[in-house]
């Protein structure tokens, strides 16, 4: 069996490698001049590459089709992927949410084993950009430098975040060429751009262990609100809670979505008061903002002091209660206002792509063309961060690569 398989990421790499070692001749295309450019960078250098979690949570981290992936991941499951990595040399730890990293640290080590694994295979790996993919009796894959003939191809060409990595959406290009629907695109997994100076003021600022809470202002729903880590840009925010919460949020315009942010959410409002007024007592010959640096961030404070309307230079023992007061909520409910998501060149994945209800769930195989498959980000799936993506990336090109390969 004659297969192509257009992308070199790890969707790519990963059904090359199953459908070679299960007797397929396969020839990958890859626009770079090595592979799994994208999947070297992913979790920043270190490979969040899958979640050692039960069925039911990876579900609940689906945000787009998942019943989509039932079959696909019965056949691959997190356990079984890191079983995989571990039988090719990459030794395997569990972090923080289940994440699983290669104990080096190193993405590198990951992108490494899997081309180890298709070279194992003996898949040929032609660094190509395909310029179209045509169907007739066979599949014609057409390079700038000529034509190449296949029984069976497999689109792996991810979504069109990071662009730079030669994700920039052409499997899209090539599944609308073949016949296919695309769902509407959008970045997923983004930073988020805010219309408050709060955050220019704020660059480079790491919160930890705070509350971010979303609201769709449109109908009053509260959309998002976890614990966890975040940061503020030039621009705006970003960081794990930020890049979770953008993944619940659809049509971001400016206006449309509220953040607040719980800077002391193990305290409720009745005891940061007494928490306030116990620091206010150490420090009632100083100015306000000489006063806070127990309870604050020194970059946030003269910020924070600005959002309330309290003069910097105002003495403690002069705060009245309202004033006070006005500090708790501000403590508790830090407002932001959402102007856009950062570009897509930013997201981390992409949301929409290739519509699942022309693909056979078990197989990946388009139900339009015959011998036409898909695998990874190109599919309309997405999920949270935490190596949920990359599980997608690997059951989806495993059920298409063991199809693939097949009589």
């Amino acid at each position: 069996m004659k297969l192509a398989v257009i992308g070199g990421g790890a969707a790519g790499l990963f059904a090359s490698g199953v459908a070679s070692h299960n007797g397929a001749d396969v020839t990958m295309f890859e626009k770079n001049d090595r592979a799994g450019v994208k999947l070297r960078i992913t979790g920043k250098g270190r490979c969040n590459l899958t979640n050692d979690c039960d069925r039911d949570t990876f579900f609940r981290s689906v945000m787009s089709n998942p019943r989509f992936l039932y079959s696909s991941y019965s056949a691959l499951t997190p356990a079984d992927v890191m079983a995989f990595f571990e039988g090719l040399g990459v030794p395997l730890k569990v972090e923080r949410g289940n994440r699983v990293f290669p104990v080096s640290d190193r993405a590198a080590d990951v992108a490494e084993a899997l081309i180890r694994y298709c070279a194992d295979g003996k898949v040929r790996t032609v660094h190509e950009k395909v310029l179209g993919i045509k169907h007739e009796n066979a599949f014609t894959v057409t390079t700038a430098k000529g034509e190449y003939v296949f029984d069976r191809v497999i689109i792996a060409t991810g979504g069109r975040s990071y662009p730079r990595t030669g994700s920039d959406g052409d499997g899209y290009t090539f599944a609308r060429e073949l016949g296919h629907t695309v769902t509407p695109t959008s970045p997923s997994l983004v930073p988020l751009i805010c219309e408050d100076e709060l955050c220019p003021r704020c660059q480079g600022l790491s919160l930890k262990n705070v509350t971010l809470t979303v609201t769709d202002t449109s109908d009053g729903r509260t959309v998002f609100s976890e614990l966890g880590e975040m940061l503020f840009t030039d621009k705006g925010v970003s960081g794990p809670l930020v890049l979770s919460a953008s993944a619940h949020m659809t049509d971001i315009r400016p206006g449309r979505y509220r953040l607040e942010i719980d800077l002391k959410p193990a305290l409720d409002t009745q005891t940061l008061d007494k928490r306030l007024l116990r620091d206010f007592s150490e420090n009632i010959n100083k100015d306000l903002i000489n006063s806070l640096s127990a309870l604050l961030p020194s970059k946030l404070i003269a910020p924070f002091i600005s959002l309330t309307g309290i003069p910097a230079d105002k003495k403690i023992n002069s705060v009245t209660a309202q004033e006070r007061k006005t500090m708790v909520g501000y403590l508790k409910h830090l407002p932001l206002t959402v102007r856009s998501a950062a570009p897509v060149s930013e997201a981390i994945i992409t949301r929409g792509g290739v519509n699942v209800r022309e693909l056979d769930p078990k197989t990946m195989q388009s139900k339009l063309v015959p011998g036409l498959y898909f695998a990874g980000e190109v599919i309309d799936c997405d999920a949270y961060t935490g190596g949920f993506n990359l599980q997608i990336a690997f059951q989806t090109a495993n059920a298409a690569a063991l199809s693939a390969s097949g009589s």
